[in-house]
């Protein structure tokens, strides 16, 4: 009886021995294929990489589209300008007080023969100094005399040191201009004011000047006086000085 167990046992070991190899052997199968379809694949990347023909230059630019995406550069951070002010409000010159540029000028038109028939007239918003026509121009014309040219250069002396707003407004009398040069007393104070605009950016003055004619239109609003005197003063030049100083 006992040898028939063991004989039993016996012939049992090796079919079950069998069955768990075949079972062990079914379960590493896929690591065959697995392993073949590697190897077909990256011998056709192989062949692939072979049969192309690389260009450094566009290889390159891949190269640093990927290098930008993988690691981008930081942008530099701009600061917002916080303050309202900059270069040219800090070197801008200063509007100076037009009570006192008065009282500069009345001292000028006093110790120059040339502005001689001057007149400076203060007013809340501005500062008006009259030139005569007569001194400054040519009967008719918009050519300066001799003598106008000395008398901007000394009132330039006084307006190259200033930042205030500057204006020039040319006037004619009623009679019309002479020759054929103007058409109108509209071109010709306009032509005055702009010839007197000139003179004084070339005498010193840096900012611009706005320069305007009038014609007679404010003829009316002289005074009465003689009518020789109206039509002088109907002529004038005035140079406008503003409180304020010229923003562009």
């Amino acid at each position: 009886m006992v040898a028939r167990s063991a004989q039993s046992r016996t012939n049992e070991n090796p079919v079950s021995d069998w069955k768990s190899a075949e079972n062990s052997g079914a379960s590493r199968m896929w690591l065959i294929t697995f392993t073949d379809l590697v190897s077909l694949m990256l011998t056709f990347f192989v062949m692939l990489f072979a049969m192309s023909n690389v260009k450094l230059d566009e290889w390159q630019n891949i190269s640093d589209s990927l290098s930008q995406t993988l690691k981008p550069t930081p942008e530099p951070q701009v600061k917002k300008v916080t303050a309202t002010f900059n270069i040219g409000t800090i070197f801008r010159k200063q509007a100076t007080d037009i009570d006192y540029l008065s009282s500069i000028l009345k001292e000028n038109v006093a110790s120059s023969e040339g502005l001689s028939g001057t007149e400076i007239q203060l007013f809340e918003d501005q500062l008006v100094v009259s030139l005569p026509g007569d001194v400054l121009f040519e009967p008719g014309r918009a050519v300066m005399t001799e003598s106008a040219g000395a008398a901007l250069f000394i009132l330039g002396g006084v307006f190259r040191n200033i930042g205030n707003q500057i204006g020039v407004n040319g006037h004619t009398g009623p009679t019309p201009p002479l020759g054929d040069a103007y058409a109108s007393n509209w071109e010709l104070s306009t032509a005055r004011a702009v010839a007197v605009a000139n003179a004084l950016r070339r005498v010193g003055y840096q900012d611009k000047i706005i320069a305007l004619g009038f014609s007679h239109t404010k003829y009316t609003a002289l005074p009465g006086a003689s009518n020789a005197e109206n039509q002088t003063r109907g002529g004038r030049i005035e140079i406008v000085i503003l409180p304020t100083v010229r923003t562009n």
